[in-house]
C-alpha cells in the first residue's frame, strides 16, 4: 500500500472530494491563478497551468470560473497577491510530510500550519529535512474491474508511463510529470474510467504506523487538508488497508 497516494484513491472512490467541491474549486482557482501569473495566460506554453485546468476540467469547473482565473494571474482582472510557501515537517512516528500553500497572510499561515503539527503529535521541520524523499509523478488509478493489467500495461509503454502498481481492487499508473498528460488521455481514450488522477508527490520509503499513532496522523492529515490556504499535502505514511478504509468511512 503506497501511502498518501492509496488515501487520495480511497477518498475520491468514496466521494469524500464530492462533498467538498466548494474547497476544491477554491484551491484549484488559486493554482491557476498563479500559474497564469508565473508563466503567462496559455497553456499551450505554461505546463504548470495546463495541468492546473486538466485538474480544474476533471472537476467539472465551469469554463468561465477557469477564464477568469486565467485572466487575474495575466493581470486582465484584479486579483488577490497570493505567495507560495512550502513547509516540512513530521508527523506521529516521525511520519515525513510536505505541505504546499498559497497564502496572501505568510505570518498567520505560518503560526497555523505550526499549530496543527504540534497539536497532533508532530513538528516542522527545516527546508530540505524531507523533501528530498519524494519525486513528483503523474499517478492515475484504475478500478481493477475497469481493464486488465495487460490493457493498461501497453497504454503505459506505448505512452511514456513509468510503472504499472497493483494496490489492491485498483491498478496504480506512474509517470513522470512530463508524460501524464498524454498517459491520461490514453486512458480515457481507451474508454477506461480513473477513480483518481493527479500530478503529486511520491515518497521513495513509507513508515508503517498502526493504532493510536496512525489515527493522530489521520486527525493532521484532515487538519492540514481542511485548512484554506493548502494547495496539497503529501507524506510517507503507511497504515493497514483495513483501518484505511475504516477512516475513510
Amino acid at each position: 500500500m503506497s501511502g498518501h497516494s492509496k488515501w487520495a484513491t480511497i477518498k475520491h472512490k468514496k466521494g469524500a472530494l464530492d462533498a467538498k467541491r466548494g474547497k476544491t474549486f477554491t484551491r484549484l482557482i488559486k493554482e491557476i491563478t498563479i500559474a497564469a501569473k508565473s508563466g503567462g495566460g496559455d497553456p499551450d506554453g505554461n505546463p504548470r497551468l495546463r495541468t492546473a485546468v486538466l485538474a480544474a476540467k476533471a472537476e467539472n469547473m465551469p469554463a468561465d470560473n477557469i477564464k477568469r482565473a486565467i485572466q487575474r494571474g495575466t493581470g486582465e482582472l484584479e486579483g488577490v497577491n497570493y505567495e507560495e510557501i512550502t513547509f516540512e515537517g513530521y508527523g506521529p512516528g516521525g511520519v515525513a510530510i510536505v505541505v504546499d500553500v498559497l497564502t496572501d497572510n505568510r505570518n498567520r499561515t505560518v503560526s497555523e500550519i505550526r499549530h496543527m503539527f504540534s497539536k497532533n503529535g508532530g513538528n516542522l521541520g527545516s527546508t530540505g529535512s524531507v523533501l528530498h524523499m519524494f519525486s513528483k509523478k503523474g499517478l492515475i488509478a484504475v478500478e481493477k474491474s475497469a481493464a486488465s493489467e495487460e490493457r493498461l500495461t501497453d497504454i503505459v509503454l506505448e505512452h511514456g508511463g513509468e510503472d504499472l502498481n497493483d494496490e489492491g481492487d485498483t491498478w496504480e499508473i506512474l509517470t513522470e510529470p512530463a508524460a501524464y498528460e498524454s498517459v491520461l488521455e490514453a486512458v480515457k481514450a481507451a474508454g477506461i474510467p480513473t477513480v483518481a488522477s493527479e500530478v503529486t508527490m511520491i515518497a521513495s520509503t513509507y513508515t508503517k504506523l498502526e493504532g493510536a499513532p496512525a489515527n493522530a496522523m489521520m486527525r493532521l492529515l484532515d487538519a492540514l487538508e481542511d485548512f484554506d490556504d493548502t494547495q496539497n499535502v503529501y507524506s510517507n505514511f503507511d497504515m493497514d488497508a483495513e483501518q484505511m478504509e475504516q477512516v475513510a468511512g
